[in-house]
């Protein structure tokens, strides 16, 4: 049996920064067996926060390799599903399906506010993680 394709996702948040960094991380150590994530930001920051590096740190999850990136500068064409966290609208001709998450933006707030939004996005990324599992699993035939 063939197993099946892996969910090519994109997270995307405003500056890729933090909440997008942080579902990506999540998905990557989590999700590997049904997610390819990727990240990226509608105005992209100069780096990752050290508040997120931190936050992810306390979850065994290590982004100090990782670095924002444009949603503008992506391939769509090579995600199958979008997940919106900016707050923002999608730019116009987005043909992928998006889903949006309301997740607070914790650039500039204080640490426990990074901590907060991490759980969020954890729990928000594993549910994800579980419905592309269920899809994934083959279905035991009809009976007769």
């Amino acid at each position: 049996m063939i197993p099946p394709a892996k969910t090519r996702v994109l997270f995307v948040c405003l500056g890729n920064a933090c909440r997008s960094q942080m579902a990506e991380g999540f998905a990557r150590v989590y999700g590997h067996d049904v997610i390819v994530p990727a990240s990226a930001g509608l105005a992209p920051a100069p780096g990752v926060a050290l508040d997120t590096i931190r936050a992810m740190d306390e979850k065994n999850i290590d982004l100090r390799n990782q670095f924002p990136k444009s949603f503008y500068a992506a391939n769509l064409s090579e995600f199958d599903l979008i997940v919106n966290m900016s707050g923002f609208e999608l730019p116009h001709g987005v043909t992928q399906p998006a889903r949006d998450w309301d997740v607070r933006d914790p650039i500039g707030e204080d640490y426990d506010t990074h901590r907060q939004v991490r759980d969020q996005i954890e729990g928000l990324v594993m549910g994800l993680i579980l419905e592309l599992r269920r899809a994934a699993r083959p279905r035991p035939p009809a009976p007769l």
